[in-house]
């Protein structure tokens, strides 16, 4: 397998710091994006700068000039981005009526405005050498919106629609964009989850108002119990880099407690785009 020049982004922890050691494991060049490596995550950036292979770099992904520079200063150094891997997200929860305007916005512009910043500025890098990978992090709540996840369950519909559309629009030019849909697992995220900012509306809801504590606790017990490992996800975004173009599935879910229920729903859907493709004289783009 060809070493690849690979950007991964929100790799200060979980699912980006594993999947930003494997790449650079298989010898492939890393370059990690975090904010703030100077300050809170200046532990983080410099463990991973001894890493062989990886490079990190200082992003803010809410801030268009941060994400260009990044883009220019990788292409300066190696010529391409062969691979785009959008990890880094942002998780609302709660009472969906106690997210205010600017939460949403926030939300969105983690979740759905940056992965798409990035995606437009290294796809011009991608269709110049005819090949290109892309992988959108999202989640099992990408296909379902569960109660209290509603705002986050937004972004990642949103993210899922960019990613679907843009699937087949660019895999005739020989690049690939996949989806990993990942469940629920013990990772940093968990611990830095953010709640609507209006809580006067809580005690409109009564009872319903501690649900979310229910749920959080239910998900305790069931890491307990399945004992959910956050490597799967990198291992995942690992095959996905080594399958050959064109191979690629459009979605892959890594969850071991619910994602049969997932796959089920990604496979009914499937069926049903396939005919209204086909009913739209697009069946070239299922090939």
């Amino acid at each position: 397998m060809s070493k690849k020049i690979v950007l991964i982004t929100g790799t200060n922890s979980g699912f980006g710091w594993l999947t930003a050691n494997s790449a650079a494991g298989l010898g492939h060049k890393v370059y990690a994006a975090m904010r703030d490596i100077n300050g809170k995550n200046a532990d983080k950036a410099a463990a991973l700068s001894l890493v062989e292979n990886i490079t990190v770099l200082d992003v803010s992904l809410t801030d268009e000039a941060s994400v260009k520079n990044a883009i220019d200063t990788i292409i300066a150094k190696e010529g391409a981005i062969d691979v785009l891997v959008n990890n880094a997200g942002l998780t609302l929860f709660g009472v969906a009526e106690s997210g205010t305007t600017a939460d949403l916005q926030r939300t969105f512009d983690v979740n759905v405005i940056a992965p798409w910043m990035l995606m437009k500025l290294v796809l011009p890098f991608m269709r110049k050498k005819s090949e290109g990978l892309i992988i959108n992090v999202t989640s099992g709540y990408g296909r379902f919106s569960a109660p209290f996840f509603a705002m986050y369950s937004a972004s990642k519909f949103a993210l899922e629609g960019l990613s679907e559309g843009l699937h087949y629009e660019v895999r005739p030019l020989g690049i690939d964009v996949a989806l990993i849909q990942p469940g629920g697992f013990p990772t940093e995220m968990a611990q830095k989850i953010q709640t609507g900012s209006d809580a006067s509306v809580f005690d409109e809801y009564g009872v319903l108002a501690k649900f979310p504590e229910k749920m959080f606790s239910a998900m305790g017990q069931m890491f307990e119990t399945i004992k959910p490992n956050p490597q799967e996800v990198a291992d995942a975004v690992i095959k996905l880099i080594e399958l050959p173009q064109g191979a690629r599935p459009l979605r892959t879910v890594v969850d071991p407690a619910l994602g049969e229920i997932t796959k089920g729903a990604n496979d009914a859907v499937q069926l049903a785009y396939d005919q209204i493709l086909k009913a739209y004289g697009l069946e070239e783009l299922l090939k």
